[in-house]
């Protein structure tokens, strides 16, 4: 029992850790741009939400050590959440696009070293990839809330089209189910990011930015579309087999004779 305390209290210290160098970066882009009232506000509230949801989340798991992968899928929730506090403070003032770019790119190119980390250091864990997916998923939510302002709110769909799919779940329980590995949901999933930061920079004429955009939710939708209707005729089959399966009446009526 002893011995569990400490590696929780180790983690727990890594989670703030974490915490404390967002609040130093917020401290930073406030310092560089003058960052209102919105984007403090909004960046704390994220640097809050991120270590509680964490500690408890690793309190939970019972893991023995944060590991080396975790700790990169940190970094990037960090800069998510510089680049979420910028995204707020554009409602107030003109956007640093420049620094949201840099942001942006960054905690997309370390999006594949923590698995690759993960796997080198024999590290994986179930929470370690539910970490890295909700770090992406809020990633694209705020890239999307930012694109919206220029090309409308129906960019908003990609950045919800995953918390709606879990909402679904919910009503739904077959949507739970595990999907097969899938290349081309992996490289759906890295086009988001890619398109909405080439849209969010403004290097390309309106039109051209649409396209980018439609080019990402139109993907998206195909990939959830595939993904649900795997999902859909998974479970009908597996209804069916339990049906054959399942002995009539009869027979367990004869069998407890």
């Amino acid at each position: 029992m002893a011995l569990n305390n400490t590696y929780d209290a180790r983690l727990q210290q890594e989670t703030a850790v974490g915490a404390g160098v967002q609040i130093l970066l917020l401290a930073l882009l406030g310092t560089a741009i003058g960052m209102g009232p919105a984007g403090w506000l909004t960046g704390l509230a994220f640097a809050f939400a991120t270590w509680a949801v964490l500690s408890r989340a690793l309190h939970r798991s019972r893991l023995s050590s944060f590991g080396p992968a975790n700790r990169v899928t940190l970094g990037r929730a960090t800069l998510v959440g510089g680049v979420t506090a910028l995204v707020a403070d554009s409602f107030e003032s003109a956007p640093p696009v420049t620094l949201l770019v840099a942001l942006t790119a960054v905690a997309l190119l370390l999006d594949g070293v923590d698995g690759k980390v993960a796997r080198r250091t024999g590290t994986s864990s179930a929470l370690g990839a539910r970490f890295d997916m909700e770090v992406d998923a809020f990633l694209i939510l705020v890239l999307s809330v930012y694109v919206s302002m220029q090309l409308g709110p129906w960019v908003l769909l990609i950045g919800g089209m995953r918390y709606a799919f879990v909402a679904a779940a919910r009503v739904a329980p077959w949507l739970n189910a595990p999907l097969p590995p899938s290349f081309a949901r992996k490289t759906v999933a890295a086009l988001q990011g890619i398109c909405l930061l080439l849209a969010g920079a403004e290097l390309l004429p309106h039109a051209a930015n649409l396209a980018v955009a439609l080019l990402a939710l139109g993907s998206l939708v195909w990939s959830f579309g595939r993904d649900v209707l795997w999902l859909w005729r998974n479970s009908r089959t597996a209804s069916v087999e339990e049906t054959v399966t399942e002995p009539e009446p009869m027979v367990l009526e004869l069998a407890a004779r």
